[in-house]
């Protein structure tokens, strides 16, 4: 990549750039805990956004995506959301510039393999790597959390999508064989050894979009912030679901709308299984790892009320194949992938049964990603 990367900038703009890298990320549990203030356990994955990039002295943002074979100059001053992929670049300068940052034009060729569309954050790939590049070339002295941050801004303000921080910070702060366990109110994290060579993370995308996904999402938050505002007449000092004991939810059962408890018994026990996993990695158990898993999946089912019946049909598809030791949906919901962690030696035949039984229920081909957690965004040397 980095080879045809640094021809093809050459051809087309006769100098030699820089080379930077930011990884998709998965989310191994914590699922719909971001925007409730509780953990998340993503880790960085092996397919990654690249960009190509130098100086130039036209004072625009200069772009050519080969995933998309488009090429856009727009001028620095005239920076606004475009509604393409174009609009993540335009994002990230945009605020650096606002906040007063020195940012000045760049030449840039944006390639990756994140697949786009299959929950893997490609967007907020995009950018960390470009707010990286912009941060060392031209030396902004912003730490990764704080690129982070613009990566979000950009994602609320110039996408129009009120995303959590937890894609951003995955794909910023990655460490190769770690998850990272964050704290969605402080930002506070651990790295959580992730170190199982006999196995891989194999997503499996059920092709079906997220037609639903943005007004359930925003349903599910108002679900969730009516149960806090209900539960704070019992316990004052509530200021999110973190704070509420699962003891204490059940006993007010009677007291909430039963779609709303169902929300809330959700996220406050997807915490829990959260922080029970995050120990048995420690301890190097991965069966009881993927266990918990499968209890996720059940609760983003039957309780949350966000997965498909096609999702509902992968994980119960994965769970008696041999090598599987957990599987669930990953992601908003209404579709996506479901993600699986698979014996490395049964991979190839877990494709091969996956995608025949998907197709033969539901007449569509699946794609399945295999990856593994690798580092997080980067510099890279011309010569790799």
């Amino acid at each position: 990549m980095i080879f045809y990367l640094n021809q093809q900038f050459n051809h087309l703009f006769n100098k030699q750039p820089l080379f930077y890298a930011a990884p998709g990320r998965v989310n191994l549990i914590g699922e719909h805990t971001d925007y409730n203030e509780g953990f998340v356990l993503p880790g960085a994955i092996d397919k990654c956004i690249y960009v190509a990039i130098a100086k130039n002295d036209r004072n625009s943002l200069n772009v050519l995506a080969n995933q998309f074979n488009e090429h856009i100059e727009v001028k620095i001053d005239g920076l606004k959301p475009t509604g393409n992929w174009y609009t993540y670049l335009a994002g990230v300068m945009y605020h650096l510039k606002n906040q007063g940052s020195p940012v000045g034009g760049v030449d840039v060729i944006i390639d990756g393999d994140v697949p786009v569309g299959a929950g893997m954050s490609s967007s907020a790939a995009i950018c960390c790597s470009f707010g990286l590049a912009l941060n060392e070339i031209f030396c902004l002295g912003l730490t990764r959390m704080e690129l982070a941050l613009i990566g979000q801004k950009t994602e609320h303000t110039f996408a129009g999508v009120q995303c959590g921080i937890m894609d951003q910070f995955a794909s910023l702060h990655g460490k190769a064989g770690n998850l990272m366990k964050l704290d969605c109110r402080s930002l506070e994290y651990e790295y959580i050894p992730f170190h199982f060579p006999d196995y891989k993370i194999v997503l499996v995308n059920s092709m079906v979009s997220h037609s639903l996904a943005s007004t359930e999402y925003n349903v599910r938050r108002q679900q969730c912030e009516e149960g806090v505002r209900l539960m704070k007449g019992f316990l004052p000092s509530v200021k999110s679901l973190r704070d509420i004991p699962l003891n204490e939810l059940k006993k007010h059962r009677v007291d909430l709308p039963q779609d709303v408890y169902l929300r809330c018994h959700y996220v406050i026990s997807e915490n829990e299984r959260l922080l029970k996993g995050c120990e048995l990695l420690k301890q190097g158990n991965i069966q009881g790892f993927g266990q918990l898993m499968y209890e996720t999946h059940e609760g983003l089912s039957k309780e949350y009320s966000v997965s498909c019946e096609e999702l509902d049909f992968l994980v119960q598809e994965a769970k008696p194949r041999e090598g599987v030791a957990g599987a669930r949906m990953m992601g908003g919901g209404f579709g996506g992938c479901t993600i699986n962690l698979v014996k490395a030696d049964k991979t190839e035949n877990f494709e091969k049964v996956m995608k025949a039984k998907y197709r033969q229920r539901f007449k569509k081909n699946p794609e399945v990603y295999v990856m593994q957690i690798e580092e997080g965004a980067r510099r890279i040397a011309s010569n790799q």
